[in-house]
């Protein structure tokens, strides 16, 4: 590899409230260019499940992927266009769910709704759609979710019927569960049981209990202190009456308590969990992507602990380093008290601010900070492999 420029494999996460993937890789770029002009860039935008993940599989997948929208109900119930993808390829086109386009916690007007009254209706809503159009393939992610309905919601609209002790419909929100007093499975749309459904989260908790949905996730929804076993109590009431309607159990399964409890209604209509980074990673060709590649550049927002737990850092770095790539983690912070974990999983591990600043000014500036430092990790990395730098260039100076 002496005197030509490496192939790098770009793969990070998106900075939540700054970047999306696809522009963390665009940044990357930049800055490893002013160093390698001619580098090789392979970008291959990662995401867990969470918020970003439609935008990361069709940035990644190019031509083969479309974005697409459709009009249902947010979490609030006031009309919404939520986005999705559709996937070319393979026997079957596969469609593509962000749970955050529909029922989003940055969604303005669905937050000004109270928590209990959210319902996962519109999710529900827009599988039923596509199951019209003939699909029976989807890839759903799950993060980034303002309900806590156990998907009671989603599961109405697709059917299933809940109802009080005087056989009334119940609406299927929070604040309403309680007085179910049954769930009847026989509208359950048939064309579920023919179709594929992977659930991507990096979630594993079960629904109810102390480590469930509305404990763990309830509070940054809205779920206040004196409600969280009220509404605890409710998703374990209608989990037992749906699984005894459809004939299976999931509340207990990892990840039911993700993204409010919609892991277990799908789950239950038999969607398959699984890793997101992993799903993504594969779907985006990065194991195709590091094949003979020098070194790997990932990242996230914030760097800690949780990373370690199957995150699309993590992720990327468990497949780099089974095929002898080196790679570095370069995130907008990074905890210190995981820095030594993180040490042993990422060949060095970078955070983005160069000296003292507020939040703001590092959320308004990522772009700028991301390609200084990639620039210099470049140079760093050029000179451990004794790469050769072009004629005449200087730390800092941009090709034109």
């Amino acid at each position: 590899m002496t005197g030509s420029p490496p192939v790098v494999v770009v793969a990070p996460d998106s900075f939540k409230g700054s970047l999306s993937a696809p522009d963390v890789g665009t940044a990357i770029a930049r800055g490893l260019r002013r160093v390698w002009p001619a580098v090789e860039v392979r970008a291959r935008p990662m995401a867990d499940g969470g918020e970003g993940t439609l935008d990361a599989v069709l940035a990644a997948i190019g031509p083969g992927g479309q974005r697409r929208t459709r009009t249902v109900g947010g979490a609030g119930g006031a009309p919404t266009q939520a986005g999705w993808g559709l996937l070319a390829g393979g026997d079957e086109p596969t469609a593509v769910l962000e749970i955050a386009q529909v029922v989003g916690i940055t969604d303005a007007e669905g937050m000004q709704v109270p928590v209990g009254a959210r319902s996962t209706q519109g999710v529900g809503e827009l599988i039923r759609a596509l199951l019209d159009d003939g699909i029976r393939r989807f890839l759903v992610g799950l993060g980034g979710s303002s309900t806590n309905d156990g998907g009671a919601g989603m599961l109405a609209a697709l059917g299933l019927a809940w109802s009080d002790a005087a056989g009334r419909p119940v609406p299927p929100i929070p604040d309403a569960l309680a007085s179910v007093d049954r769930a009847d499975a026989a509208g359950l749309d048939p064309r579920l049981a023919q179709s594929s459904i992977i659930i991507m989260s990096d979630v594993n908790n079960p629904l109810c209990g102390a480590r469930g949905a509305t404990a763990i996730f309830g509070p940054q929804k809205g779920v206040g202190a004196a409600d969280v076993a009220r509404y605890d109590a409710a998703l374990a009431h209608i989990a037992r009456l749906a699984e005894r309607a459809v004939g299976a159990t999931a509340a207990t399964n990892p990840g039911a308590g993700a993204a409010g409890g919609l892991g277990f209604a799908l789950q239950l209509i038999g969607g398959v969990f699984r890793s997101g980074a992993e799903v993504v990673a594969e779907r985006i060709g990065l194991d195709e992507a590091l094949t003979g590649a020098d070194w790997t550049i990932t990242g996230e927002g914030r760097s800690d602990a949780q990373t370690l737990l199957r995150k699309g850092p993590f992720v990327v770095a468990e497949k780099a380093r089974t095929r002898g790539v080196p790679v570095t983690l370069l995130s907008g912070a990074i905890d210190p008290a995981a820095l030594a974990e993180l040490g042993r999983v990422f060949d060095g591990c970078i955070a983005l601010p160069a000296g003292p600043a507020t939040l703001a000014e590092c959320i308004a500036g990522a772009a700028a900070l991301l390609a200084d430092r990639a620039e210099q990790i470049a140079r760093v990395f050029a000179a451990g492999q004794r790469v050769s730098l072009p004629r005449g260039a200087r730390p800092g100076q941009a090709p034109a």
